[in-house]
């Protein structure tokens, strides 16, 4: 190790002993041509069942294989939301219709990952570094991205909302994290005396490690200033969940019980608009057991979700209007419900985008019924929309990146699905 990337390793470690939750490291060159819309990421770990969050209720099939866990029809009490004649929301995401209804959310139906496996760790790893069946990327496709955008020398151009730096914002581009209870109490750096003797040990070096140093500090500030009088909701789950579902979150809050994500990253990202890029991740979506209907397990967490997700739409403010919002799951659930009245580890999912400039009000993708021959391995719903294709068809255009910068992003794979050509707004 050279003595660039020893002070850059030294920082870091100083910064995570100090500063919890917040890593960074050095920024390198960006591009000059991409546009200054804002992309915002929201990864469900655990891998939700998207047949509960878009309901196919024109399929007899689904009320055939589900007689516990079916979203009733729309028209009774309980009911699914309908979307159009043969779909509708899960009534817990009602939150969400104002944005259905005036265009700015839509859904990709069969959409996800075209890597078999049923592991939520490989399965995740895939989606965040943007490489299905690579495992040994070396960078996520969310740095990627900051990598072809112009490097504004913001301290919180790219945040994470976590205790650690996520997959998908693995690389050499500069950026900030912040725990959800980080605003709530004060670490060691807080306190001046501490805070006054690291400024002394550092000032002055003229080196790399003063610099990493000194953007951590200036990262967790701009972060606890922005959010102080944030809101104080927190969900109302608490089921206690099982090794596996914990270990499928990887350190994400559950859903359930972070219902302030929505404020906190709105106001953050509307009040710095330096801000490129966010993510966040919720966790809780493993339900082998008892995933219940429109009540239980899974209502639960999509009461908070839909509910963030338009406190994150109101508290953006005009800032909607050029923010990118992605909801995203490793994979989906099975078609048929298991005898533990939940589901188990399937493959194609649903994929949600949110924004300004989306041209929702619309199902994309490729939904073929569920009829046991249109099954993936005769059990799942298929992928017939690779993640790439939805992720790429948006960034390129809201991002205004090139093919060759798509390459990049997302190295030997091209952009041909025609059926998102008019995913957004000309």
């Amino acid at each position: 190790m050279d003595r660039r990337e020893f002070l850059r390793a030294a920082g870091m470690a100083s910064l995570c002993t100090v500063v919890p939750g917040f890593e960074a490291w050095a920024v390198e060159g960006a591009s000059e041509k991409a546009a200054a819309n804002k992309l915002v990421v929201v990864f469900l770990r655990g891998a939700i069942d998207g047949l509960s969050v878009v309901v196919p209720y024109s399929d007899p099939g689904y009320y055939a294989i589900r007689p516990k866990i079916a979203i009733t029809r729309p028209g009774a009490p309980g009911a699914a939301i309908a979307l159009d004649r043969d779909f509708a929301l899960h009534p817990s995401l009602a939150p969400l219709m104002p944005l259905w209804q005036d265009r700015s959310l839509a859904f990709v139906l069969n959409s996800g990952s075209p890597d078999p496996t049923r592991s939520h760790f490989d399965a995740q790893d895939f989606m965040e570094s943007g490489m299905p069946g690579n495992k040994v990327a070396s960078t996520g496709w969310l740095n990627r991205v900051l990598g072809q955008l112009p490097n504004n020398h913001s301290p919180v151009r790219a945040i994470n909302v976590g205790a650690t730096t996520p997959r998908i914002l693995e690389g050499p581009i500069a950026s900030a994290s912040f725990a959800p209870n980080q605003v709530r109490g004060r670490s060691p750096i807080d306190r001046p005396g501490i805070s006054a003797a690291f400024m002394d040990m550092y000032n002055g070096r003229n080196d790399e490690l003063e610099k990493t140093f000194k953007e951590g500090v200036a990262a967790r500030s701009t972060i606890n200033t922005t959010l102080a009088d944030d809101g104080n909701g927190n969900g109302n789950g608490n089921m206690s969940m099982s090794q596996e579902q914990v270990a499928a979150n990887q350190g994400a809050v559950p859903a359930a019980k972070f219902g302030s994500f929505g404020k906190q990253l709105g106001k953050l990202i509307h009040d710095e608009p330096k801000v490129q890029v966010a993510f966040v991740a919720l966790g809780g979506f493993d339900t082998h057991i008892n995933q219940g209907a429109d009540k239980g397990q899974l209502a639960n967490h999509l009461n908070v979700l839909g509910n963030g997700l338009s406190d994150l739409a109101q508290a953006l403010g005009p800032t909607f209007s050029n923010t990118m919002v992605l909801v995203v799951s490793e994979f989906g659930r099975t078609v048929k419900e298991n005898g533990n009245g939940g589901t188990d580890h399937g493959h194609g999912n649903v994929m949600w985008l949110m924004g300004g400039k989306v041209n929702g009000g619309k199902l994309y993708g490729r939904f073929n019924g569920l009829a046991q021959n249109e099954l993936y391995e005769g059990r799942d719903l298929p992928v017939s929309t690779d993640f790439r294709s939805v992720i790429g068809s948006v960034i390129a255009e809201h991002m205004s990146l090139s093919s060759g910068q798509m390459q990049s992003i997302f190295p030997n794979f091209t952009l041909a699905d025609r059926s998102l050509s008019n995913i957004l707004r000309a």
